[in-house]
């Protein structure tokens, strides 16, 4: 069936944290009026959400079938691998500065721009591999701006693991997470071959034993879209259902 289609606009943001404009993908629902409040989902990897991902259309679905809540979605799309690494990266040079757009820059322009629901449970991340990993990081030190994470095979390292372990307030977070099982050896942008899923399965631990709200799931598969593509239904639908 095809459902009534939402818009994609292209918005620019200047970032006074990070010195450049970025561009954004927003998508609307068909039926989008300033007379109803919209929930945020904001996707890292954003052009690859709605490419590979379909995200828009699995949304135009949903909405039209009300099997999940109002919602806006809004891409920020990388420049470029090297753009990306530095963003998304624990260790990446501009990666605080990328959070802290997130939560200081993005989510009141977004507030400004559209009628959302402005409080932490109504603003969701969601990301793949880096995106997913500074999905996280950026609601752990956000968790009043950011109430809910989507991650998708998460890069995970002794910074992420620590930063959970420091956190002191998971009954704020909503967190869905998934990885292949076939993610042992996966090719990262530095050119080297890592083991995600050891590392996940850690994350995993350190997560079922605080009161997060947690859904953890494996998937036989491995570190593409894929698998990540089919799994973005649940995901939606879990987070955002009506």
């Amino acid at each position: 069936m095809d459902y009534p289609r939402g818009t994609i606009k292209e918005l620019t943001i200047y970032s006074q944290e990070l010195h450049e404009d970025l561009q954004l993908l927003v998508y609307l629902p068909a039926n989008f009026s300033p007379l109803y409040k919209y929930s945020l989902l904001i996707s890292q990897d954003g052009r690859d959400y709605f490419q590979l991902g379909r995200i828009g259309r699995l949304a135009d679905e949903f909405l039209f079938k009300k099997e999940i809540e109002n919602l806006i979605i809004v891409g920020v799309p990388y420049k470029n691998v090297e753009d990306r690494r530095r963003k998304y990266h624990p260790e990446g040079i501009q990666n605080k500065q990328y959070t802290r757009f997130l939560a200081h820059e993005l989510a009141p322009y977004l507030d400004r721009e559209f009628p959302t629901i402005q409080m932490g449970r109504a603003r969701a991340l969601i990301g793949d591999s880096l995106g997913a990993t500074v999905s996280l990081m950026t609601a752990i030190q956000y968790p009043h701006t950011f109430g809910k994470v989507i991650m998708q095979s998460p890069y995970v390292d002794k910074q992420v693991s620590d930063l959970i372990s420091g956190f002191t307030e998971p009954e704020l977070l909503e967190i869905y997470h998934v990885i292949g099982t076939q993610e042992t050896n996966v090719k990262t942008t530095d050119g080297k071959i890592s083991d995600f899923l050891t590392p996940n399965r850690e994350l995993a631990k350190q997560f079922s034993a605080r009161p997060f709200s947690y859904f953890y799931e494996e998937f036989a598969g491995n570190h593409t879209w894929t698998y990540w593509q089919p799994d973005l239904r649940r995901a939606l639908k879990m987070m955002f259902c009506q």
